[in-house]
């Protein structure tokens, strides 16, 4: 029902969260979501995708301060990229130990 209203919405915007990303196709499918409809939606997801994170790099990468100290803002990406995962298997560990 849910992707019945709200399928198309889910998968352009699961382009921009990194664990929905992972399952949405897949619950599309189970959602018996039409193949032509998904591509529809999964290409203009892209688009919005690799033209919003291109315009954030064109603008943030004229600006000195992140010309200068690049390799930090490298760190920061990789960091934020992890740490989903790091989360998770922490929150897991906590779990298994009873806290």
């Amino acid at each position: 029902m849910f992707y019945l209203k709200h399928g198309g919405k889910t998968i352009v915007l699961a382009r921009f969260i990194p664990i929905v990303r992972t399952y949405a196709p897949f619950v599309a499918g189970l959602s018996q979501m039409s193949y032509s409809m998904f591509a529809l939606y999964s290409v203009s997801g892209a688009i919005l995708w690799v033209v919003s994170f291109l315009s954030l790099g064109y603008f943030f990468g004229n600006l000195p301060a992140i010309k200068d100290n690049f390799h930090i803002v490298i760190v920061v990406i990789i960091l934020i990229s992890v740490a989903p995962a790091a989360i998770e298997y922490w929150k897991s560990r906590r779990l298994k130990e009873g806290v």
